[in-house]
């Protein structure tokens, strides 16, 4: 599970270390080892799909104790919640994809990597979008490549993971008289982690916006909100000619979105 050069250490986890994630010691002590600073995707809310895997970035420093090196511990970094941090290392969490490690003086390192989502499998209830715990499980090696002790170290900062959303955008007739009545419709959706589709956002309030061609700024025009389907409409009069679009932000559990711009011919 681990391989060192040189005072760094690099941990790949994916599927082979999902199988090491899968059977943890039933018993964790105090391996002296200490980590600061953990930040997941920079801060931000994890937006996931319905297929495409999301490999979020994370940073943290590592302070080791005497006689133990950068190249005898595997950090793996984790996301949990509902349960506990041992629990969750078991099974139902979000795991290290690759975890690199440099020696950053002689008790300390500053290690980077990635974690690893594929929502066809890791994300399997839409209750997964809410708050997830951070947690960092290391593991010390003697230098025959066996088990000294493990910790799961918590009191991190928290992550939310979000679903993914979508908005499309039709405005008719196409041309359109100026001073006539132009219709603009489009739906809004967002991944449903039990279907593995895209199903629509009932009752979600959108912007309706409009930027006038030859400019580079868009106005907000009125706000509508999506029926239970998902589905928006409303009228508005033709002016001029310009780009339509839908837009809204994020919500608690779900991302936000931008509809590409559907352009106008105003004659």
């Amino acid at each position: 599970m681990r391989a060192g050069r040189s005072g760094s250490a690099v941990v790949l986890a994916g599927a082979l270390a999902l199988g090491a994630f899968a059977a943890p010691s039933a018993e964790a002590a105090d391996t002296g080892i200490t980590v600061s600073n953990l930040v997941v995707n920079k801060g931000k809310p994890v937006i996931v799909g319905t297929t495409a895997e999301v490999r979020p970035g994370f940073t943290f420093h590592m302070t080791l104790p005497s006689g133990v090196g950068v190249d005898d511990v595997t950090p793996f970094p984790y996301l949990y919640h509902d349960t506990t941090a041992a629990k969750g290392a078991e099974s139902g969490g979000i795991y290290t994809g690759f975890t690199t490690c440099n020696e950053a003086g002689p008790r300390a390192a500053d290690c980077e990597g990635e974690l690893y989502i594929d929502p066809r499998w890791r994300l399997d209830s839409n209750n997964d979008a809410t708050t997830w715990k951070t947690a960092v499980w290391v593991r010390v090696w003697d230098s025959n490549d066996h088990l000294k002790g493990e910790e799961y170290l918590t009191g991190f900062s928290s992550v939310q993971v979000k679903r993914a959303a979508k908005v499309t955008v039709n405005a008719t007739p196409e041309p359109v008289t100026k001073g006539k009545a132009l219709t603009v419709t489009g739906r809004i959706t967002r991944a449903d982690w039990v279907r593995h589709a895209y199903t629509g956002f009932g009752g979600k309030a959108a912007k309706l916006q409009f930027r006038k061609a030859g400019t580079s700024t868009y106005s907000t025009v009125k706000t509508v909100s999506a029926d239970s389907a998902g589905y928006l409409k409303t009228t508005v009069t033709a002016s001029t000619d310009g780009y339509w679009r839908w837009t809204f932000g994020e919500t608690a559990t779900t991302g936000g979105a931008t509809a590409t711009a559907d352009y106008v011919d105003v004659n």
